[in-house]
């Protein structure tokens, strides 16, 4: 049963495979700050010690998470303009989104900044997303200062899309645990050492997969095309990259991702990796499959890839953010669940 179904997500991965070239390149991007603030659990992971700031209660002195969650967003942009040595009035553009309906933290984060702002949703992709959105507009001069961000929330994302915590429901062992944190990262054409040198934008990919507490296994087929479309278009194979990262795959979907690289003739060669398996402690923490969430990717990125290029253990990173597009009455509806992967590459810059 099992070899079955890893057959059919091959082939079915592999017809989505077209030599149109969709990467794009970036040679002025920088990343001029960044920083990242999550929630307790985070806290006590393997990374608790990278992130710029923790708060030891769900509701980060809030009276709902919601709010919690819009905190977190303000004190990591905060945190990152202040690196920057930056005030909002220098930000010509704001990129961000998040889980909750209708980008509610970030449209409600960003109403009072008067700051334009372009609102994105790649459920847990968001934060790769926006980031080559970002680069965009860099590139291209049409902003000199883009300021991106992104924030997820256990509470408000077990709401939004399964049950509230607070129901007591019983979590399948498949269920991945939402990041409650956020990030945000200043980019601009000022040389720094790290350059945001590629985007390759995801397509919807769907294999008719129906079980919202089960998204990593969902995931993977997305994540399996994007990384061999980016590897085509620029010319590249697995070993070009010091890192390979997906964002949430949890370990059911990173082993199927493996699967899928491995079955296709690809030398992983321990490149492949996981921002979801990277940011928890399984042997003691309570987190079934690993982290997923808008924040997942976003964090581990920030602050741990971003400074393996700094202090030079690491020449070349791809973060593959991926997201299980979901929405709560398709699946009442028995629905599938189409899913995207975004990839943003990080190249350490020779700049001092």
């Amino acid at each position: 049963m099992e070899s079955q179904r890893h057959s059919s997500l091959v082939r079915f991965a592999t017809c989505f495979l077209v030599p149109d070239m969709h990467t794009v390149t970036f040679k002025n991007v920088y990343v001029q700050a960044r920083s990242t603030v999550v929630g307790p659990l985070e806290k006590e992971g393997p990374l608790g010690s990278l992130f710029d700031k923790s708060y030891a209660d769900a509701y980060c002195g809030e009276s709902s998470f919601e709010k919690a969650e819009r905190v977190l967003l303000a004190d990591a942009v905060d945190l990152t303009l202040r690196k920057a040595g930056k005030g909002v009035s220098d930000i010509d553009l704001l990129v961000g989104g998040d889980l909750i309906n209708q980008l509610t933290s970030s449209h409600y984060f960003a109403k009072d900044l008067e700051v334009p702002f372009l609102g994105m949703y790649g459920a847990c992709s968001t934060s790769s997303l926006v980031i080559g959105n970002g680069s965009v507009w860099v590139e291209h001069e049409l902003a000199k200062q883009v300021l991106a961000f992104t924030s997820s929330h256990v509470a408000t994302a077990e709401r939004q899309f399964r049950f509230p915590n607070e129901y007591g429901i019983q979590k399948k062992e498949t269920t991945t645990s939402t990041v409650t944190g956020a990030g945000a990262v200043l980019l601009s054409n000022q040389k720094s050492n790290i350059r945001v040198t590629a985007f390759t934008p995801g397509r919807i990919v769907d294999w008719d997969h129906k079980d919202a507490n089960d998204m990593g296994l969902a995931m993977a087929p997305a994540a399996y095309d994007t990384i061999t479309r980016h590897l085509k278009d620029m010319h590249r194979e697995l070993k070009d990259y010091d890192m390979i990262v997906t964002g949430d795959l949890s370990k059911i979907g990173f082993s199927f991702l493996v699967d899928l690289m491995n079955q296709e003739g690809y030398n992983i060669d321990n490149r492949l990796h996981d921002c979801g398996l990277m940011i928890y402690d399984f042997e003691h923490q309570d987190i079934f499959c690993g982290g997923s969430g808008c924040a997942c990717s976003m964090c581990v990125s920030m602050a741990k890839l971003l400074k393996k290029l700094e202090d030079g253990e690491c020449f070349r990173i791809m973060v593959v953010a991926t997201g299980a597009l979901l929405s709560p009455v398709a699946v009442a509806q028995k629905g599938t669940i189409p899913c995207i992967a975004h990839a943003i590459v990080y190249e350490r810059s020779d700049v001092k």
